[in-house]
């Protein structure tokens, strides 16, 4: 063999050392599809479960994946009414390729539900004390295992009223803001039973992610509060006790993105450092199926295909 060839063969083997390997590509899909994606149940879920194979997630986490209301009516079902979900998630999650389902918070008809391509299995879930402390949705505490690293799930739905929950004058406790106090109290004692457990977490992959029902002071430009305003107790919580980072915010610092038809940004995907450093996107989708409107026939409070937009993140590992 020539010399040259001999030295091409030994300059590419080298290159080929030198490079990083590929490693795992994830995906992560989380969405609030209002009330167990209502806007989509007369359709077998078929637009539902085409858009989610079109994103070909990795790991899926749904808020409100609970179905509560009858097809094209704001009428609560009952009894004698098909609940098909939460109880038939494993038959829609095939259906778009995740085999593992797993509800992780419940504690009404509001609960968090994840499915995976990788087994998921539960820690705890995080319903109150039944005391003092009562986590209204619930939350939960999931372990996904993805190319032999470990990666904690906790996800969560707050109280989303402005009153506090069981107020006994709704419209005085609106004035005060008891809600925003009341949910930074679900938030604390989520954090405690969770991320709150393990003291080497920030070294950690965990990530929080779910609808807080809280707006952060990182997005004030947009709001225009008063800096004591007690809608920020929520998220100055999480920023100034947990290791956590908000990585909408970080990847896209003064591009607000909102989360919900109504502007505002809700929704949140919460990551310790080490988990962060993987993540390579982190968008609110707005457009092509998730493009949120109200009930065009005026019947219902509702909107299609929901009143939140869902957050995509792409990582490598």
């Amino acid at each position: 063999m020539k010399r040259k060839s001999l030295t091409f063969i030994f300059s590419v083997l080298v290159l080929m050392l030198a490079l990083p390997a590929s490693g795992r590509d994830l995906k992560v899909l989380y969405w609030n599809i209002q009330n167990g994606m209502w806007a989509d149940q007369e359709n077998n879920y078929d637009n539902f479960v085409e858009y989610v194979k079109s994103q070909d997630p990795d790991i899926c986490v749904w808020c409100e994946a609970e179905s509560r209301y009858r097809t094209g009516t704001n009428v609560k079902m009952t009894e004698y009414d098909e609940f098909y979900l939460p109880w038939n998630w494993d038959f829609l999650a095939r259906r778009y390729g995740h085999q593992y389902v797993l509800v992780c918070g419940k504690r009404d008809t509001f609960p968090q539900v994840i499915t995976s391509k990788y087994p998921v299995r539960i820690v705890k879930r995080v319903n109150g004390n039944g005391d003092d402390i009562i986590v209204v949705h619930g939350a939960g505490w999931a372990q996904v295992e993805v190319g032999g690293k470990e990666i904690n799930i906790v996800t969560l739905h707050t109280w989303p009223q402005r009153y506090a929950y069981k107020a006994e004058n709704q419209a005085e406790s609106g004035k005060k803001q008891e809600g925003d106090v009341f949910r930074a109290k679900e938030m604390k004692y989520i954090c405690d039973q969770t991320i709150g457990t393990v003291p080497d977490a920030a070294s950690q992959y965990w990530m929080m992610l779910g609808d807080f029902n809280a707006v952060s002071r990182v997005d004030n430009s947009i709001y225009g509060f008063d800096e004591d305003n007690k809608a920020f107790l929520v998220h100055d919580y999480v920023s100034g006790n947990t290791p956590y980072i908000d990585i909408v915010d970080r990847l896209h610092p003064g591009d607000f993105q909102k989360s919900t038809l109504s502007g505002r940004r809700i929704d949140f995907i919460y990551m310790t450092e080490p988990l962060f450093r993987k993540v390579r996107s982190a968008e609110i989708i707005h457009d092509g199926y998730p493009t949120s409107c109200r009930d065009p026939r005026g019947v219902t409070k509702f909107c299609y295909p929901s009143d939140h937009y869902p957050i995509i993140v792409n990582l490598k590992f």
